[in-house]
């Protein structure tokens, strides 16, 4: 995956592709691979130790905070962003 993600809108790209799945447990999963792969360092810097690091090894299944998962965007240098949803018919 690193070498497909080499700048932040990469980063960005792949994340929205994820999200727009509306599946929660592949979003956990894209962040902490892409954590894990591309940018650990800045990740591990901005979040340090403890409760913002459950998302590095983060499995489908788990179920991190709003505030972790705001500091690892923050960190990959991408922000989550607002948008009206498409209408359901």
């Amino acid at each position: 995956m690193a070498e497909l993600l080499k700048t932040e809108e990469d980063v960005a790209n792949c994340l929205r592709l994820v999200l727009d799945d509306d599946d929660v447990g592949e979003c956990t999963h894209a962040l902490s691979a892409v954590a894990r792969d591309c940018r650990m360092s800045a990740v591990a810097e901005y979040s340090g130790p403890g409760p913002g690091s459950a998302v590095q090894g983060a499995a489908p299944s788990s179920q991190p905070r709003f505030d972790t998962i705001y500091r690892f965007c923050h960190a990959l240098g991408v922000r989550l962003v607002a948008q009206p949803a498409a209408a359901h018919i």
